[in-house]
Formats: C-alpha cells, sequence, structure tokens
C-alpha cells in the first residue's frame, strides 16, 4: 500500500473522480461529509488539512480526511462539525492503522462519528452511540399525504398547525432548496441566538465557521450540494434548515427557527417538510446525526452506530492526548446518557445562557451576527 500525503485543494480532478467512486461503490461511505467537497471546504479555512491517498497498483483505493496539529496530534476533519469519519476506500481494501497514522505523521487520532465498518480502528473505539436516520421514499400525492401516510401520529397535530400558522401569519410555503444568501444569514443568526440561550458553545462566533458554511452553500454540483431548506409563513421566513447532500444522502445539520412562533412547533414542520421535499429529489436516507432528542425518536426509521476514540501509536505526545481528552469525553457521555444528570445539566446550561444574554452590552449584542 503507498501512501501518500495532500493538501485538500491540490486533489486533482482524477483523485476526486475516484473518491466519488468509492463513495457510491459502498453505501457507508455515501454520507457528504465523507466527501472530497466537505474536506476542501474545511481546508480552504484550517491549515491543518490533510488527505492522505492510498494506491493499490498505482491506482487510488483510499481517502482518509484529517486534520493535522502540533506535535503530530490529529483529528478527523472537521470534528465538532462532521456528522460522518471514516477512511473512504473501495470495496475489499485492506488498510493498518498504525502505518496510516506514520504516513500521515501522526501520533494520535481523534474521532467521534466514525462509521462502523472502519474495523481497523475497531481497537481504538472507546464508545459507540446511535445515530438515527429516516429511509426516505417519495409519496403518492402532496406533502399531506406523504405525511399522513408516514407519520400517523403526527400528522393530525402538524398539519393542524399548520393551518394555524396560514391563517396567523401568512400561507405556509416551503422551498427545498432556496438559493438567497440572505436566508442564510437569518439562519445563522436564529441558530446563534439558540446556541446562547441553551448556554452552548455558539458555533457561529467563529468566523472559519461562518465562511465555510457560506462556502458549502454556494456549491451545487453532481455529486455533493449545500442545500438551504425554508419554511415561510406568506413572506415571512418561520424555518430554516441547511445541510449537505451527496447524491443519495441529506445530512441533517443546522436547522433554527423564528423564536417568536415557537408555539407552532415551525422546527418539527421543518425536519417533516424537509423529509418530503429530499425523497422527491433523489434522497434516499436523512440523517439526523448522532444525539439524543426527541424529534428524532419520533422521525427516525431506524439508527445506524457512529464510534469516538483515538488511534495512537506509541508515543508521549499520543498519552498525553488520551490522558487529557478522554476523561473530558468520558464525562460528556455519562452525563447524556442518564436523564437525571443530563436534565439538570441542560437546566443549567439554559440559566446560564439566559443570564449571559441578559447581562451581554448592548453595543455588544448589536454587533454580533445573531442579533441582526
Amino acid at each position: 500500500m503507498e501512501i501518500t500525503i495532500h493538501r485538500p485543494g491540490e486533489l486533482t480532478p482524477e483523485l476526486r473522480g475516484a473518491w466519488h467512486r468509492a463513495m457510491d461503490e459502498s453505501p457507508e461511505y455515501a454520507n457528504p461529509f465523507l466527501a472530497p467537497e466537505f474536506a476542501i471546504g474545511v481546508g480552504r479555512y484550517r491549515a491543518g488539512a490533510r488527505v492522505a491517498v492510498l494506491r493499490e497498483g498505482g491506482e487510488p483505493a483510499g481517502f482518509f480526511p484529517y486534520e493535522r496539529g502540533p506535535f503530530g496530534t490529529g483529528r478527523a476533519i472537521g470534528l465538532g462539525l462532521s456528522d460522518c469519519q471514516a477512511l473512504v476506500h473501495r470495496p475489499g481494501v485492506t488498510w493498518n492503522a498504525e502505518e496510516l497514522l506514520r504516513a500521515c505523521g501522526l501520533s494520535i487520532f481523534e474521532f467521534d462519528h466514525l462509521v462502523q465498518e472502519q474495523r481497523p480502528f475497531a481497537p481504538h473505539v472507546t464508545g459507540t452511540f446511535a445515530s438515527p436516520v429516516i429511509d426516505v421514499k417519495p409519496g403518492d400525492g402532496g406533502y399531506p399525504e406523504w405525511l399522513r401516510g408516514t407519520y400517523p401520529g403526527l400528522a393530525k397535530t402538524t398539519l393542524k398547525k399548520e393551518r394555524r400558522l396560514g391563517r396567523d401569519v401568512g400561507e405556509v410555503r416551503f422551498v427545498f432548496d432556496e438559493r438567497d444568501p440572505e436566508i442564510l444569514r437569518t439562519l445563522m443568526r436564529w441558530k446563534s441566538a439558540q446556541y446562547r440561550r441553551t448556554g452552548r458553545m455558539d458555533r457561529f462566533a467563529r468566523p472559519w465557521i461562518v465562511a465555510l458554511v457560506d462556502h458549502l452553500f454556494r456549491l451545487h454540483e453532481e455529486h455533493f450540494t449545500g442545500v438551504l431548506s425554508v419554511l415561510y409563513a406568506g413572506d415571512r421566513p418561520v424555518a430554516a434548515h441547511f445541510g449537505p447532500r451527496s447524491s443519495t444522502v441529506l445530512a441533517a445539520w443546522f436547522t433554527a427557527y423564528d423564536p417568536e412562533l415557537h408555539y407552532y412547533s415551525p422546527g418539527l414542520m421543518m425536519h417533516l417538510r424537509t423529509a418530503e421535499a429530499a425523497a422527491r429529489a433523489g434522497v434516499t436516507l436523512v440523517d439526523l446525526g448522532r444525539g439524543d432528542k426527541e424529534y428524532k425518536d419520533w422521525l427516525k426509521t431506524r439508527e445506524l452506530r457512529v464510534a469516538e476514540g483515538f488511534a495512537a501509536r506509541a508515543h508521549p505526545m499520543a498519552l498525553a492526548q488520551r490522558l487529557w481528552r478522554r476523561p473530558v469525553r468520558g464525562l460528556r457521555n455519562t452525563v447524556l446518557a442518564h436523564p437525571g444528570l443530563r436534565d439538570p445539566a441542560d437546566h443549567l446550561l439554559r440559566t446560564v445562557g439566559r443570564l449571559r444574554v441578559q447581562g451581554a452590552p448592548a453595543a455588544a449584542r448589536k454587533n454580533r451576527l445573531p442579533d441582526g
């Protein structure tokens, strides 16, 4: 096995084509977060982004995107943003994790959404988690018929709320692939405000993440598209979702709604409308991503399994990284896995978030992205 290292932006059309073929030949690698376009996008804003290309008989057979940090520490590309991670390869290709890390100059490689089929990384997994998905297919008739047939328990309440929203605010309409960048900015403001209200890290306070989302939104290619979906009431955007899609998989990424209209359950409406429209656009799977959320339990048809852990070579830096990062991840997972711990922690975060928002100086609030 020959392994060469490249910056994502240096990948030739031939290598990108081979990467796409490897995705097409293995359904477990069809997720858009595993596409070269995502790696190239991250590489525009993260200096340590790299791709290892594995060759058999001189032909490209596998692609391993990652980020390299100081002292050979490595992480899955877009760690913290990516909901699917893997070494994408052709069926039948075998590889060795330690040899891969050595070729990449890594002492350790951290992952948190690794697809279960990555057997060479199996000895380094510290935990596996459910990642709910929706298997979708086009329905007969329009959205109401699809909703009643697919989610009979939710249909009556959801359609009733949509009719009420139409009466109170304006006629409800849905756009699956909205190309207006101003609506994307609205979504980011809503999501950023939601992060702050709930005490979470505000991803959109990081300029590189805003720039990456803007970049992916502009991609509209055969194998990768940034899809912005919007629910309108009249001319007013009520809820929106942005996520990448491959030929067959749409990744649920950022969903938010106008908080003034929360009593209409616009977030749930958004997920349902998106799933139905995605099926009509050729998507067969909507990946909701790892995490315990009530709406995911309502919508999922099954679950995939993803893993987190630390693949490492015998190296002092690998030991130090594991000792530092593993307890943090372990504590977080323990809290999330137990409602008796998770619910009080969530309440505390929301309280801190409210106090933080209320205590922010008016000028500072005005100048930040979320409050436009």
